[in-house]
């Protein structure tokens, strides 16, 4: 497959992810009438379940990444060359800043704001690093040893992130950025984003590392 190819690829997933994050999460807070935990029961399911269909119908063409830090481990582990590596977080990071201000579209909202949500604390920067790790240890082990459960796996893991984790399980660079432009359920204050980036490169690090360990003496 070109690079082409798979960078549009890459750029239409993110896209459609971030629509789909963002959108059920402006849905879930006008029907949840004030409910919290509706609104969050209601953008897990709704991403959970969107980025199983992304995977299974992008992944042939482009490994279906969706996100930096699998596009830098993958690079790491010398499946994606360095060129390509930088042309998919390109993409992805265009491709969510589209999937952000087509929700917005949809639902009549401005097109680009701030976010005002603080996601400052320590705890929540944890969440970050756990919520990475298992995203990229379910990837590198799956991928190896059962890559036909790898669409659902990530799916579940990422859906029940959403509830285990404090920061909610961004677990990805690219999504983390882009949702400070939304001032939604979804969005991340502009000043929280560093905590959360610099966690998510901890988390994703620190998982390929283990993964290299727990396979060290394995075919």
């Amino acid at each position: 497959m070109s690079l082409s190819r798979a960078a549009a690829a890459e750029a239409i997933g993110t896209a459609l992810l971030l629509a789909i994050v963002v959108g059920s999460g402006i849905m879930g807070e006008r029907l949840a009438n004030g409910n919290a935990a509706i609104t969050l029961l209601a953008n897990a399911i709704a991403t959970g379940t969107g980025l199983y269909v992304l995977i299974v119908m992008l992944g042939p063409i482009s490994g279906a990444h969706f996100n930096p830090v699998v596009s830098g481990v993958s690079t790491w582990e010398g499946r994606l060359p360095l060129r390509s590596c930088s042309v998919y977080v390109l993409a992805q990071l265009g491709g969510a800043l589209t999937g952000v201000i087509a929700a917005h579209a949809m639902f009549g909202l401005p097109l680009l704001q701030r976010s005002s949500h603080l996601r400052s604390t320590l705890g929540e920067g944890l969440g970050e690093v756990i919520a990475t790790f298992g995203l990229v240890l379910v990837i590198l082990l799956l991928s190896r040893s059962r890559p036909a459960a790898t669409p659902v796996a990530v799916a579940a893991f990422i859906t029940s992130a959403y509830w285990f984790t404090s920061s909610t399980s961004f677990a990805n660079p690219a999504v983390t950025l882009v949702r400070a432009a939304t001032d939604t359920f979804a969005g991340i204050s502009p000043q929280s984003v560093p905590l959360f980036v610099v966690g998510q490169l901890v988390g994703g690090a620190t998982a390929t590392l283990f993964a290299r360990w727990l396979l060290r003496h394995q075919p």
